[in-house]
């Protein structure tokens, strides 16, 4: 056993560790080529529509301020999610088996470092919204100086996250400690990444318990003294609902994986994680594809800067197509039609017309 510990296996191919923790992945190639299809179709659509939000926040003024710019970096999070989807999607299957431990890390690298920057502007978000409930305003009074460093401090800590077990956190020298879902990811590790990543879900519910309990109770006192309803949309509330619907949609696909890998790093042999990990995967790919049509249902103002941008997009292919057609060349019978001199008839009528 100390002579295993002591061996190391970076010029080994996946297939080896895939061996060695006894995970069977095996795909049928009709199954393989339907995951592959649909799954590019979902990824498409979280790439283009968060794209959109992204651009959304930039192109309209009234999205210039703190919570619509980490909201920009979550589309951002997402927009890296779409990419490692495919990434791992062409890279699964009976391919996963001929991966190289540097193309294992880089696949499952993009995974963690999506899910990290996801979870970390999700507690940003709910930290901005907590500062400005409590003071009762629809923004908080963050400069755009300090956002930028909350945006750069979430990628630099998500970077650093997916590439922990790159950096010698794996069992690439100690087999006896590889998990299954992940074959060359220690086991210790794992637990460490899902109790971490629970633990950030539980302080976020918490937050946001405190923020709605504050705001009940704020509205409750206010509704005496107003001669009608408070107006929800100029008051925190409705910036509230939506983070609300975003973080329960991520803790509703996130939870079941990350309690699938908390069992693997337990070393749970009648659970059967591997059964689970391709429907676990399905979960994650929908929450990437829901936040962007959650942000266009509940936010009016964002809806209707998507039309616009969507009609931007409409009209400069019209413009583009025009241009092209003006500037066509003429045909070869235009041509020879139109290259005939001038009769004698028709240049007295120019010098005419010139001299009128």
């Amino acid at each position: 056993m100390a002579q295993q510990n002591l061996s190391c296996h970076h010029e080994e191919l996946m297939g080896f560790f895939y061996n060695n923790s006894g995970a069977d992945d095996k795909w049928d190639t009709t199954q393989l080529i339907l995951v592959q299809v649909v799954g590019s179709l979902f990824c498409c659509f979280i790439l283009v529509s968060n794209a959109m939000v992204i651009a959304a926040v930039i192109t309209n003024k009234r999205f210039h301020y703190p919570f619509y710019y980490l909201l920009a970096n979550l589309a951002a999070s997402d927009f890296l999610a779409g990419i490692a989807y495919v990434y791992l999607m062409f890279n699964t299957g009976p391919v996963s088996r001929t991966l190289t431990v540097k193309g294992y890390f880089i696949r499952q690298g993009l995974l963690d470092v999506s899910l990290s920057a996801s979870l970390a502007n999700l507690l940003v978000i709910a930290l901005e919204r907590y500062i400005s409930v409590m003071n009762w305003k629809v923004h908080s009074n963050l400069t755009k100086r300090r956002v930028t460093l909350l945006i750069v401090l979430v990628w630099a800590i998500s970077i650093f996250m997916g590439a922990v077990p790159s950096l010698g956190w794996n069992c690439i020298c100690n087999l006896s400690d590889c998990s299954q879902l992940a074959p060359i990811f220690s086991r210790s590790y794992l637990v460490f990444w899902s109790v971490s990543n629970l633990v950030v879900f539980l302080v976020m519910v918490v937050i946001y318990m405190r923020i709605y309990a504050y705001v009940k109770k704020k509205t409750s006192i206010l509704m005496p003294h107003t001669s009608g309803s408070i107006n929800r949309k100029r008051t925190p509330i409705k910036l509230i609902k939506t983070v609300m619907v975003v973080l329960g949609a991520f803790v509703i696909c996130w939870t079941p994986g990350l309690v699938v890998l908390l069992l693997d790093g337990l070393n749970c042999k009648a659970c059967n994680v591997m059964k689970l990990k391709r429907w676990l995967l399905l979960l994650a790919v929908l929450n990437s594809v829901m936040n962007p049509c959650i942000y266009s249902y509940k936010d009016e103002e964002m809806w209707m800067t998507f039309k616009n941008l969507l009609r931007c997009i409409g009209n400069g292919t019209r413009r583009q197509r025009s241009t092209k057609a003006n500037s066509r060349p003429l045909s070869s019978g235009q041509d020879t039609g139109n290259s005939q001199p001038p009769s004698e008839e028709m240049k007295n009528d120019n010098q005419g017309i010139l001299k009128t």
